[in-house]
């Protein structure tokens, strides 16, 4: 059993509070599903849980939170580990090995269980997750979803009571989340108590037990199992959440004219492996407009998207937008590409430098650029942060100073690789009205992407990938 007894918490250095007079009781194999916009403390739930508060990240807490019995204040972290197993967003941030035998084992060998233990459970999680063909990889090889299963196959080798997950499914692709979604029926039928933190909330409709809705370190609704499997759409957008039905995509074709057209021709990558890579001879994509690519985690998406803008120099092929061809180096002074990792391109001091940085018209001044940085901010909810140095960000603000870099710079196409990776229902329709007002500006907007429903909110076009091969394109049905 969990429970938490009045508890306050305040991160040290912050004037947000994470939990404010929070009580909760989440009861032996029980599955609680914490929604709630960003920063509304689903997150700093999940870390008392597992002790990381106060352990790790230090603040000032009041209120007793007992997990079994033991209370998180007084047991060291090591204590808990055999306890309770938790699965981040980012499975590379919780990764310790270069293998994915060593990493399936790593936390087992450091509570110290015997190797004949660890050995067999190995191979038992293996073959009940059905991840063979990943053991003996290189972590470094694995897509996205298989980094995930990695992480959750780590855990269930220790065979914890508690299992918590912080959103699990936001980088992953809907194949990758049914096999997420497999993992966690597993684990509830083995009587394990699970928390999940999550904005992506479809696949955990006929699994949670409880639905708790925060807002400012507060929970404002608890809802049933049966009262969730009823939310409509409707509901859900009252609610200010995701929906718990997924979003099909309609496919739209875009009317094009002739010469408002970007033409991929003999597009050809092939990594070091000599086995990934991309081999498009031609396709058509509509300039002007939002075009998203999709496809399993793997299908060469995001290699598309660093082709097309002319960061990988051996790309063979070329790139024709309005009459004009233009190779790699030509391609990276007319694109600019936001990573799925933001981390990699976050340099500066503050976040309004961080903007600053991408505006290359040299007509304007540093007041106007300022000026023009802050506007953008304010349309992205970043204006109280625009002094704060990017680091010190939450995931989804350091995602959106992204964005907002890109909005502000003058080049002709943006590509987005996972632009809502994180994102709650409000900041995902924000960043859908920013790509639109994008596209309103003369920008061709790419999005590569596995969220349908921001699809839905914005895209004009939607191509498809498998195995680095265009599978569809709508603009050609």
């Amino acid at each position: 059993m969990i429970e938490f007894k009045n508890v306050n918490f305040r991160y040290r250095g912050t004037d947000e509070s994470g939990l404010h007079d929070l009580s909760l009781t989440i009861n032996d194999g029980e599955m609680v599903l914490l929604c709630g916009a960003s920063g509304c403390g689903k997150t700093t739930v999940g870390r008392l849980i597992n002790g990381l508060i106060p352990h790790y990240y230090k603040g000032e807490l009041t209120g007793n939170v007992l997990v079994n019995g033991m209370d998180i204040e007084k047991t060291e972290l090591y204590e808990l580990a055999g306890v309770v197993g938790t699965v981040f967003q980012n499975p590379r941030s919780q990764f310790f090995a270069i293998d994915t035998d060593g990493e399936i084992t790593f936390g087992a060998e450091n509570i110290g269980m015997p190797p004949d233990s660890i050995i067999s459970r190995k191979d038992d999680v293996s073959s009940e997750m059905h991840i063979e063909k990943l053991l003996g990889r290189s972590i470094f090889e694995l897509s996205g979803g298989e980094k995930q299963i990695i992480a959750c196959a780590s855990v269930s080798v220790l065979s914890p009571d508690i299992i918590v997950l912080d959103e699990p499914s936001s980088n992953l692709d809907l194949e990758a989340i049914e096999k997420l979604k497999e993992i966690l029926k597993r684990w509830k039928l083995q009587g394990k108590t699970i928390v999940i933190a999550e904005h992506r909330l479809y696949f955990l409709r006929e699994l949670a037990d409880r639905m708790l809705i925060l807002e400012n370190g507060r929970i404002t609704k608890e809802m049933t199992a049966e009262e969730i499997k009823k939310l409509t759409i409707t509901d859900t957008e009252k609610m200010g959440i995701r929906p718990m039905i997924l979003p099909e995509i309609q496919y739209k074709n875009s009317v094009v004219e002739s010469e408002d057209i970007l033409l991929l021709e003999d597009f050809c990558f092939t990594y070091k492996d000599g086995k990934h890579g991309i081999n498009i001879p031609r396709l058509e994509l509509p300039a002007y407009r939002i075009i998203a690519i999709i496809g399993h985690n793997g299908a060469g998406k995001s290699t598309l998207a660093r082709n097309i803008c002319g960061l990988e120099r051996k790309c063979k092929g070329t790139l024709t937008m309005n009459g004009k061809k233009m190779k790699a180096k030509e391609r990276l002074h007319n694109c600019y590409m936001i990573m799925q990792d933001v981390n990699h391109q976050l340099f500066t001091e503050s976040v309004r430098d961080e903007v600053m940085l991408s505006m290359t018209d040299k007509a304007l001044t540093d007041e106007q650029k300022a000026s023009l940085a802050d506007e953008i901010l304010e349309q992205l909810d970043l204006a109280e942060y625009a002094d704060t140095h990017p680091m010190a960000l939450s995931g989804g603000q350091k995602q959106r100073t992204a964005i907002a870099s890109g909005i502000a710079s003058s080049k002709s196409i943006i590509i987005f690789d996972e632009p809502t990776s994180g994102l709650d229902l409000a900041h995902m329709k924000q960043v859908a009205d920013q790509l639109k007002k994008l596209k309103d500006m003369g920008k061709t907007v790419i999005v590569v992407t596995h969220d349908n429903e921001f699809i839905l909110s914005c895209c004009d076009h939607v191509v498809r990938l498998e195995n680095g091969c265009i599978a569809e394109d709508n603009h050609k049905r």
